[in-house]
């Protein structure tokens, strides 16, 4: 059965506060861990007056010191914005603090405009050096070498899965090359998913990190009891990308009973285009339309971002994804016992620095 985790980005409601917010993730995150899905990420965003995981290490400390097995993770660290030694300290304690149960993932993207980068005191060409920024952050995990001057001492003595995320074929391609697994964000980027995941299996070198390719895709996933009930949850995500679209990026909206009151229909095709890996509907329904989808994207492990405004409606859209795991699970037995062979990838952990 391949493997759910989930992406939250700890979204702050119009009417709700950050305070509240984290209190949900630490809940949300629980209920994922009970239901068995196997890792939960937050994401480095800044100057987001919607998204209360800035402070990246901290929350996943917070989740992390909250549960007790389910693994935690930045998806990701925007390494750009950050000396790498600080990443180090900061992911090395972390891991000193929940063996076994922190992820790191890196990307190259700023995760805020040109006036924060300014203000985290990053200079602007800083994605230019990621490569060389990863190599030098890698370098501080483990042993230090022989008279090596700088050591972050936390992480010399711990082990950190590390991914490369991206949404683009960049982070393929380096991935592949450096034999790291690879975290697609297909749930904004999905045009890219099928080139940067074909690129990313046909260049991989094994490592000492990874013997075979291991890539997880995310995408936007809403559960409800019926397909008009989701479909009403779903609103709330597709009006806060039309905000931010606008230059006017804010907290995440109630869900309203019709979107196109409140847009015009080019922006709604606009969010409908770049939400296209969005998995909206009943048990049913999404079984109907993911089962295809991963018979062709063979993902070795399925992220879901659930950006629902009420926090009852999702915690029961994680529940019912749980139901959804297992029902494709079964279509997949039907399936081997039709043709001896899985059309899905078989799924494997990864234990990776």
């Amino acid at each position: 059965m391949i493997p759910f985790s989930l992406l939250d980005l700890i979204p702050i409601i119009e009417g709700g506060s950050a305070p509240a917010a984290l209190a949900g993730a630490l809940q949300l995150a629980r209920h994922a861990e009970a239901l068995g899905l196997r890792r939960y990420w937050v994401a480095e965003h800044h100057n987001m007056p919607g998204i209360a995981s800035a402070a990246t290490a901290v929350v996943i400390g917070h989740i992390a010191a909250g549960t007790r097995s389910i693994r935690v993770g930045a998806g990701g660290i925007m390494l750009p914005n950050h000396a790498p030694l600080v990443i180090a300290e900061q992911f090395g304690t972390l891991a000193a603090l929940y063996p076994d149960r922190i992820d790191l993932g890196l990307g190259r993207a700023p995760g805020t405009d040109a006036h924060t980068v300014r203000a985290l005191r990053r200079e602007p060409d800083a994605s230019e050096r990621f490569a060389a920024d990863l190599e030098e952050l890698r370098g501080y995990f483990g042993a230090a070498a022989a008279g090596q001057p700088i050591r972050a001492v936390p992480a010399m003595e711990v082990e950190v899965p590390f991914w490369l995320l991206g949404s683009s074929t960049y982070g393929a391609q380096l991935a592949a090359m450096l034999g790291l697994p690879f975290a697609f964000a297909a749930h904004f980027s999905p045009e890219w998913l099928m080139p940067a995941l074909t690129l990313y299996r046909r260049l991989f070198r094994p490592s000492a990190a990874l013997q075979q390719p291991y890539a997880m895709v995310c995408v936007n996933l809403i559960a409800a009891d019926s397909e008009a009930a989701a479909r009403r949850l779903f609103t709330s995500h597709q009006l806060a990308f039309i905000r931010l679209r606008r230059g006017r990026p804010g907290r995440l909206p109630p869900p309203v009973d019709d979107i196109t009151q409140l847009c015009s229909a080019e922006e709604l095709a606009l969010a409908q285009q770049a939400m296209q890996a969005s998995f909206v509907g009943s048990v049913d329904t999404l079984c109907e339309s993911l089962a295809p989808f991963l018979r062709v994207v063979q993902p070795d492990e399925l992220m879901a971002h659930v950006m629902v405004y009420d926090a009852v409606a999702r915690l029961h859209s994680l529940t019912l994804t749980a139901q959804l795991r297992e029902r494709l699970a079964a279509v997949e037995r039907e399936s081997i016992g039709a043709s001896d062979h899985s059309p899905l990838r078989p799924p494997a952990d990864t234990h990776t620095r």
